[in-house]
C-alpha cells in the first residue's frame, strides 16, 4: 500500500511555484525580475542618497568631490563615517581605518556569495564586488537560496538587475542631494531612511532561532558599545552575533539528531 504524500501547505506551494518560475527565466528575464524586485527599496535608498549629498555639501565638499566620493567609495555607511570624521578634522589614517571597519560586513557578504557566484570570470567577480551593497546582497542571496538550482547566468542576470536599480539610484540621488539639497526643507527628515533600510533588509531574513539570536546579540552589543569610535562597536557586535548564531544552529542540529 503506497504511503500517502502529505499535502503541501499554501506557503510551500507558493514557494514551489516561485522556484519553477525562477528556473524558467532566461538571464535577461532574470535581470528584469531583479530590477522589478528592487523597486520597493527605492523608498529608502532614495532619501539615503539625498541625505549623503546634502551632508557632503554642508561639510564643504564641492560637486566633483561629492560625486567622486560616491562613485569611488560606493558605500553609504562608510561615506557618512568618513565625512563626519573629516569634518571633525580627524587624521587621515583614522578616517580610512574607521571607514574600512564600518564596511567589514562586505567581506562577510562576499564570502556568502562565493558558493553562488564564485565560478564567474574574474572581471565579472570584480564588477560584482563593486556593486555589492546591502540591498543587492540581501535581495540576491534570498533569491539564490530560494531557488538553489539556478544556473550561473540566471544568478548573474538577477544580480545585475538589482545592481542597475540600486546603484543607479544611489548615484543619481546623491547627485540630486548635492545639487538641490539646500532647497530641501529642514522639516523633511531624510535621515529616517538609514534605520528603515536596514530593518527592511533584516526583518524578512529572520527565519530561524539562530537568525533571531544573532540579530538580538548584534543589536544589544551595538547599543552597549555605542560610545566606541565609529565602526568598532558594530565590528565587535558582528563577530559576537556570528558566534551566537553558529552556536544556536549547532545546538539545534544536535537536538534534531538526538530526537
Amino acid at each position: 500500500m503506497p504511503i500517502p504524500t502529505p499535502a503541501l501547505s499554501r506557503r510551500d506551494r507558493a514557494q514551489e511555484q516561485a522556484r519553477s518560475r525562477a528556473l524558467s527565466r532566461t538571464p535577461m528575464q532574470s535581470l528584469r525580475h531583479g530590477a522589478l524586485q528592487s523597486l520597493p527599496f527605492l523608498l529608502v535608498i532614495a532619501p539615503f542618497g539625498l541625505l549623503f549629498g546634502v551632508v557632503a555639501t554642508a561639510a564643504g565638499f564641492d560637486l566633483a568631490e561629492t560625486m567622486g566620493f560616491t562613485i569611488l567609495v560606493f558605500a553609504g555607511a562608510s561615506q557618512f563615517t568618513a565625512v563626519q570624521l573629516m569634518t571633525d578634522q580627524a587624521p587621515v589614517w583614522l578616517v580610512i581605518l574607521s571607514s574600512l571597519a564600518v564596511n567589514l560586513r562586505m567581506a562577510m557578504y562576499s564570502a556568502s556569495m562565493v558558493p553562488w557566484l564564485g565560478t564567474a570570470s574574474q572581471p565579472t567577480r570584480a564588477a560584482i564586488a563593486y556593486a555589492l551593497i546591502d540591498q543587492t546582497y540581501v535581495l540576491s542571496i534570498d533569491y539564490y537560496q530560494n531557488a538553489p538550482r539556478l544556473s550561473l547566468p540566471q544568478r548573474l542576470g538577477y544580480f545585475a538587475g538589482t545592481s542597475l536599480v540600486m546603484c543607479g539610484a544611489w548615484v543619481s540621488c546623491s547627485l540630486a542631494g548635492a545639487v538641490f539639497g539646500r532647497a530641501i526643507p529642514d522639516s523633511i527628515p531624510l535621515d529616517f531612511a538609514v534605520p528603515i533600510t536596514f530593518l527592511a533588509m533584516i526583518a524578512p531574513a529572520l527565519r530561524t532561532p539562530a537568525h533571531v539570536a544573532a540579530a538580538s546579540v548584534a543589536v544589544i552589543v551595538s547599543l552597549l558599545l555605542v560610545g566606541l569610535p565609529a565602526g568598532v562597536g558594530p565590528m565587535i557586535a558582528a563577530l559576537l552575533a556570528m558566534l551566537t548564531g553558529a552556536g544556536v544552529e549547532t545546538m539545534m542540529i544536535r537536538r534534531r539528531d538526538s530526537a
